[in-house]
């Protein structure tokens, strides 16, 4: 089974800070097209699900352009889940004016959700929670995986070893290891990373698809994640 997990998309930027305002409208739809590439590869990669762990995009006020073309990219694949955690850009609701939420795009809340994500392989259990000023101290404690399961976690914060009590948007490692976590899929982090979480799982930032700015260091890209019949999870960077 096969899975892309993506962040920091930020489509519609308003890319104004150094740019005119037709280098911008430029690089805006520079941006919606990496996206676009990213799902036509899904589609030659036969994936089976898209991970997005936030910051789908940049501000509230989102362009028609940028809620089309993302709708359609999901609504024309119904074969393929997409699993969307909201990061601290987006806005709840993105679908354009009059469209209902396609059955294929699975949301999440303030509180653990989980899906399962299966075929005549493996049995994924997707689960993630969206981090908030009520909720960030909590969350490592009320999460309860089956071991026996392939498990995915998506957050999406800054990583650090202690969770933070003034600061919601931190992912706090240390709390994390030892729940049977194969694979913590994270978001916020513009910078591609992926480092050891325990003895039996690793964590993930895929980096944004593509630097905004100069400002904007490391890799860039997604990840394409693979489950086999044995149920062992590797994973490339794009």
């Amino acid at each position: 089974m096969k899975l892309i997990h993506c962040a920091d998309l930020h489509l519609d930027s308003s890319m104004t800070t150094h740019l005119t305002k037709e280098k911008a409208k430029e690089r805006k739809a520079e941006l919606l097209a990496s996206f676009n590439r990213m799902m036509e590869y899904a589609d030659r990669e036969n994936v089976s699900a898209v991970l997005i762990a936030g910051d789908l995009f940049d501000r509230k006020n989102i362009s028609a352009t940028a809620r089309n073309a993302v709708y359609h990219a999901i609504s024309t694949r119904p074969d393929m889940t997409f699993y969307y955690l909201k990061g601290n850009h987006d806005v709840r609701l993105f679908l354009p004016n009059g469209k209902e939420c396609p059955e294929n795009l699975k949301l999440f809340g303030e509180e653990w959700t989980a899906y399962v994500q299966a075929d005549e392989r493996c049995r994924l259990v997707i689960s993630g929670v969206e981090l908030c000023e009520e909720n960030h101290a909590l969350i490592a404690n009320s999460l309860t995986l089956n071991r026996e399961d392939v498990n995915i976690v998506m957050l999406h914060g800054q990583e650090a070893e202690y969770a933070a009590q003034d600061k919601a948007e931190v992912v706090p490692l240390r709390d994390l290891r030892g729940k049977g976590i194969d694979y913590l899929a994270l978001g916020h982090v513009h910078g591609y990373k992926k480092e050891t979480l325990d003895s039996r799982g690793e964590y993930c930032y895929p980096g944004c698809l593509e630097c905004r700015g100069f400002d904007e260091y490391g890799e860039h890209g997604f990840v394409l994640l693979d489950v086999d019949l044995e149920e062992k999870l590797s994973l490339i960077h794009i």
